[in-house]
């Protein structure tokens, strides 16, 4: 099985982390299984990720979320990381 390296980082050695499995816990949260990559280190935990505001909006929402829409600031934020 192949999993995703996402920029999460291991909280015990800092090594990446790798999404061994997830799982759809509503439509806004999702459960995931990770395992940090060093192999001396071998740490497996839980989490979540957790859908909380829109950057933009969809141009096709569904009408069962209702989503705020993120600050100003939070959307200026992510638009100068993501150059």
């Amino acid at each position: 099985m192949s999993g995703s390296i996402y920029r999460l980082k291991c909280p015990h050695c800092g090594h990446s982390l790798r999404v061994r499995n997830s799982f759809g816990l509503h439509p806004l949260l999702r459960g995931a299984h990770l395992e940090c990559m060093n192999q001396d280190c071998k740490a497996r935990l839980s989490g979540v990720l957790e859908i909380t505001h829109e950057m933009s909006p969809s141009s096709r929402p569904n009408p069962e979320l209702q989503l705020p829409i993120a600050d100003a600031d939070v959307r200026r934020e992510a638009r100068e990381f993501s150059l």
